[in-house]
């Protein structure tokens, strides 16, 4: 009887633990001045043709979008992109492949103004909403957001935390192959920003950016079944 009690908390706990990895996040320009077809049509559009970019990224390595997607979570403007942890550190570049696709998105609607992009490196935690739908909630979603408020902005450019760029560096000196593509397309880097959020709790991260933009592949990783 105790055993089988032991037994159902490790397994609650297990199915609870933290995940640490990196978190995306998506975040529509001026989307409040917009009209609500607008609002509509233009986060329609961008969440299945991001889908669809996934989607063809993963096509060549013979993997599904939930090998390297933990989850997508909504944000009304926007949305959060959970990677595997498998994959961490890949975030900072499919956020740049994120930037690349919005600038031709930007060409099809006049009135899209484009996107904002934060990447941190942080916890999330897993759990079953209302609807049975897998959700995520922790401190990592909320840090990632924080970024968003940096001020200085600039046009397909990406904001990473220290930590999303400390997982960045850890990744590119797993894959040279990597290092050496993104060296190739111009890959820049500002130098670390320090800034307060709204809690005035101090924040330091990175302007990363490719001079010759582009969609980037993730590596492929072995995954039992395929």
């Amino acid at each position: 009887m105790l055993q089988s009690a032991h037994k159902k908390k490790s397994e609650t706990m297990q199915k609870h633990r933290a995940i640490y990895t990196d978190i995306v996040l998506i975040d529509i320009i001026s989307f409040s001045k917009l009209n609500l077809y607008q609002q509509v049509e233009i986060v329609t559009f961008l969440t299945k043709s991001f889908q669809k970019v996934i989607k063809k990224m993963l096509a060549s390595s013979h993997m599904k979008t939930f090998h390297l997607i933990e989850g997508f979570i909504s944000t009304g403007d926007g949305f959060y992109c959970i990677l595997n942890p498998k994959f961490k550190g890949y975030g900072a570049i499919l956020a740049l492949s994120f930037s690349h696709f919005a600038e031709h998105i930007a060409k099809k609607y006049s009135y899209f103004n484009g996107i904002k992009i934060a990447v941190h490196t942080g916890y999330i935690h897993s759990f079953t909403d209302i609807l049975d739908n897998t959700n995520f909630i922790g401190d990592g979603l909320n840090d990632c957001a924080r970024f968003l408020e940096y001020k200085h902005y600039a046009i397909s450019t990406v904001m990473i935390s220290e930590s999303a760029y400390e997982h960045l560096n850890k990744f590119l000196n797993r894959h040279k192959d990597y290092e050496q593509l993104l060296a190739q397309m111009g890959f820049k880097h500002s130098s670390a920003y320090t800034f307060f959020d709204k809690h005035q709790k101090e924040k330091k991260g990175y302007l990363i950016w490719l001079r010759k933009s582009g969609i980037i592949i993730p590596p492929k990783i072995y995954f039992q079944g395929n």
